[in-house]
């Protein structure tokens, strides 16, 4: 076998179940349920994305409270008149 990469994923299935991690990688046979896996893979994509939208918009949610502060500083600092 040529080197290559081993990927955090692959020693997780290793530490499994070394023989199902021969199998894939080294035999190259497809689990069973291959359709279940990509079903799987795509729920986490989507969680991720959903994920990434979450922290931007926290983000938002701070500078927003951030300059609503200041503003409200200025206001009060700028007194009557």
């Amino acid at each position: 076998m040529p080197d290559r990469i081993i990927r955090a994923s692959e020693l997780s299935q290793y530490a499994y179940c070394a023989k199902a991690w021969w199998l894939g990688a080294v035999e190259g046979v497809r689990p069973a349920n291959v359709h279940e896996l990509e079903a799987g893979s795509l729920m986490h994509a989507r969680h991720g994305r959903a994920v990434q939208i979450a922290g931007w918009a926290q983000r938002v949610a701070i500078g927003l409270l951030l300059a609503g502060v200041a503003l409200a500083i200025i206001w009060f600092a700028s007194g009557p008149g």
